[in-house]
């Protein structure tokens, strides 16, 4: 089983998932717009170069989403895609880099449990928490 999360955006998935892909590295493995697709009947003419359906791999676990249909985005509430990782050098980079005209809600510190552990809502509404393992 694989538990990957899936994002909606309000019009900026590409934009986001190609700063997702620069920031975290990965593959980005499908950036499909409704334009040519079966569902390009199904949004208005201006809505067809937005995002069906992308997909971004990371390592064995990826990252996806897509464009919410004109008038149904809700603001992400009620989650946090969590990121986890043993290098505090990578930890502080992806961090400021999601930091970059976002909101910091909980600044990158040493805590009890991790040797880096900070939560911040991207400029695009996504929350994320990063999390460093402590050293042994």
């Amino acid at each position: 089983m694989e538990v990957n999360p899936y994002l909606f955006f309000n019009g900026d998935c590409e934009a986001a998932f190609q700063f997702y892909a620069q920031v975290l590295g990965g593959n980005l493995e499908a950036m499909m717009p409704h334009r040519g697709s079966p569902m390009e009947q199904e949004v208005p003419a201006d809505w067809g170069d937005k995002i069906m359906h992308a997909h971004l791999t990371l390592g064995n676990w990826g990252l996806m989403g897509s464009d919410c249909p004109p008038g149904t985005y809700e603001k992400p509430q009620g989650f946090s895609v969590s990121l986890q990782m043993t290098d505090p050098a990578q930890a502080e980079h992806i961090f400021n880099a999601l930091a970059q005209n976002g909101t910091i809600q909980m600044p990158l510190a040493k805590t009890f449990w991790a040797e880096k552990f900070g939560m911040v809502v991207d400029q695009f509404g996504i929350p994320w928490m990063i999390n460093c393992d402590a050293a042994d």
